[in-house]
């Protein structure tokens, strides 16, 4: 069946709006409900830190298997495929929750959601691609972003929200068993209506394994040959230094015990403040910078993209140093930061879409950016949570915004070639 038969028959806001939700879904239960969830269950900071961050890891190793999924079957195939598997994970996570044992259990368990997901968004990006028309790709490209934030807005803030609702009514344990049955059978309802609505994309090719083998080393090797590429990729490397250690501690110092340091938010306070206030802020972060970026130029604007995305960490150290109890004062100094952290991401996203991405393989040499970017993420958060125990929040939050300053020191030595280059086809949000 030909793309353009299959999208008359299916209207792409049928699929498009469900199967970015169903991909941000599982990311926000990794990415910030785990940690939270461990904390609640009275883990440590630095086994939390260390082990959450590690779930991240698939999404910086994914362009490995990527093109085992242009060999086999359809990109509706791995889309549904992986929906059902994470559903079936996210449900098992419920049952394993009052076990002994649980930590062991869940962590494997989430460790299959994370390669589920990543996987899911290699295909569901594919999917786009395949299905929709250049034009229609433009027109559905916002629609990718807004229901992937509406997944950060279900799980950051609802599910949490619900999470302290039941907590105050139940065990810890019983009442997250709820969230995450609840989240695992929706997403297997969203792949079995999936099975039915998604069109089927590309076939599988029908090149060998060699030939895909070839054309990989040819995408690697003509990376490694762009210019300043070593520069750049240790730049992306550091760009999220600080707040990729924030990120990790910051939700746990929102909800430790005012005796251990932290403010002693409820879980659906924590929701509240966090999942929907910052959420926004983060949004309108987000939107607000990329304007900025387009009016200086991404030369001009990196190092006041890189001031807004960190400064504003101070936050936290205000919070930990005056440790306010009116709910407020939280709300507006998560609000500054989360929106900083929105407005200065821009610069990473643009900085891979118009100094790294361009080329021969530009979609592929994008994916190889943003797995690095997730490392840079990924790596300053396992050693977060060791740091943080050995500082105390007061001073790990200065750690934290000292670890910002080599990428603001380099930045001044990156060459930015400028110019209107178009963006890869399929980028929606950030890890």
């Amino acid at each position: 069946m030909t793309k353009d038969s299959v999208t008359t028959r299916i209207h792409p806001a049928a699929w498009i709006p469900t199967m970015y939700f169903a991909e941000g879904l599982p990311f926000f239960a990794i990415s910030l409900i785990a940690g939270i969830l461990y904390k609640r269950l009275g883990l440590p900071n630095d086994i939390i830190a260390m082990y959450t961050s590690w779930l991240l890891l698939p999404w910086s190793l994914k362009p490995i298997w990527s093109p085992l999924l242009e060999m086999f079957k359809t990109k509706k195939y791995f889309v549904v495929l992986f929906e059902f598997a994470g559903g079936l994970s996210l449900a098992s996570i419920a049952l394993c929750l009052p076990l002994p044992n649980y930590f062991r259990f869940t962590l494997a368990l989430f460790a299959v959601v994370a390669f589920c997901s990543s996987t899911h968004d290699i295909a569901a990006d594919g999917l786009y691609i395949a299905s929709l028309s250049a034009k229609q790709q433009a027109a559905y490209a916002g629609w990718q972003g807004g229901f992937y934030n509406v997944a950060r807005f279900f799980s950051q803030g609802a599910l949490v929200i619900l999470a302290g609702f039941l907590e105050a009514r139940f065990d810890v344990p019983h009442a997250w068993m709820a969230i995450f049955a609840g989240m695992g059978l929706l997403l297997v309802m969203l792949s079995l209506y999936h099975l039915r609505v998604l069109p089927t994309g590309t076939e599988r090719r029908s090149e060998s394994f060699r030939e895909m083998a070839a054309t990989f080393l040819d995408v690697i090797a003509s990376f490694f040959k762009k210019p300043n590429i070593i520069l750049l990729l240790i730049f992306l490397l550091l760009y999220r230094a600080g707040e990729g250690q924030i990120v990790r501690i910051g939700p746990l110092f929102l909800v430790d015990k005012r005796t251990l340091g932290g403010l002693g938010l409820t879980t659906d306070q924590f929701g509240t403040i966090y999942g929907t206030f910052g959420t926004v802020a983060f949004i309108l972060g987000s939107i607000l910078g990329g304007y900025f970026t387009s009016w200086l130029g991404l030369k001009r604007a990196l190092l006041p993209l890189i001031c807004a995305m960190n400064l504003p960490m101070l936050a936290y150290y205000y919070l930990s140093t005056a440790l306010p109890t009116n709910h407020a004062a939280v709300t507006v100094a998560m609000s500054l930061e989360m929106f900083g952290y929105g407005f200065g991401f821009v610069g990473v996203i643009l900085l891979m879409m118009q100094e790294i991405a361009p080329g021969k393989y530009q979609t592929a040499h994008y994916a190889f950016a943003t797995a690095l970017m997730n490392l840079g993420l990924m790596l300053p958060g396992t050693v977060s949570g060791k740091i943080e125990v050995a500082l105390g929040y007061r001073r790990f939050f200065i750690w934290a915004l000292i670890s910002a300053i080599p990428a603001l020191i380099l930045s001044r030595f990156i060459p930015i070639r400028g110019g209107a280059i178009t963006p890869p086809e399929s980028q929606i949000s950030e890890v």
